[in-house]
């Protein structure tokens, strides 16, 4: 029997819990040969708390996991009876699989998204901020470039009542 990816909706917020139980179980049933991998897609996200950089993890589908399994009765009940599963995504039974292309929609884009780690707050340009690190910490400004590759913006502030612009990194400033 073929093996297909197939989604799972799951208790909001407990997506990595169900993610840790589903694997536990699947070793303990002895199904690794057909459940083979569980994915929660997602990429890196760095923002300040308390003056420090944090870098978490922002799910792509909140609420969903993705399973690469052979469906039968006994992988559908093992998936379906795990602790904060709601069920599989896709009408009838047994459920639809994702196709190729959606399957390999999700996997470029958790590729493209591995190594990057992105600001979780995204600035706009006009987008008025106060910097809360460095030399011009308490100033406000504008945001008059943004460059997300690098987590770095362009703030145009006053000093000495001249409009100057300064580099600063996501993390150094907070929207006003």
């Amino acid at each position: 029997m073929a093996q297909e990816w197939y989604v799972i909706q799951t208790l909001p917020s407990k997506e990595q819990k169900v993610y840790e139980s589903l694997c536990s179980r699947i070793v303990l049933e002895g199904m690794q040969d057909r459940i083979v991998e569980v994915l929660i897609p997602s990429e890196k996200v760095s923002e300040v708390r308390s003056g420090k950089k944090i870098i978490s993890s922002r799910k792509f589908f909140p609420g969903y996991i993705f399973v690469r399994m052979e469906y039968d009765e006994e992988t559908h009940y093992l998936v379906n009876d795990t602790p904060g599963v709601i069920g599989f995504v896709g009408s009838g039974v047994p459920p639809r699989p994702l196709d190729d292309s959606e399957i390999a929609a999700v996997l470029g884009q958790i590729e493209e998204k591995k190594e990057k780690i992105k600001p979780k707050v995204l600035y706009a340009i006009g987008e008025a901020v106060k910097v809360t690190d460095g030399p011009f910490d308490n100033m406000t400004g504008v945001v008059e470039l943004v460059d997300p590759d690098k987590g770095k913006i362009v703030v145009r502030v006053a000093i000495f009542g001249r409009e100057t612009p300064v580099e600063l990194e996501y993390w150094q400033v907070e929207k006003s």
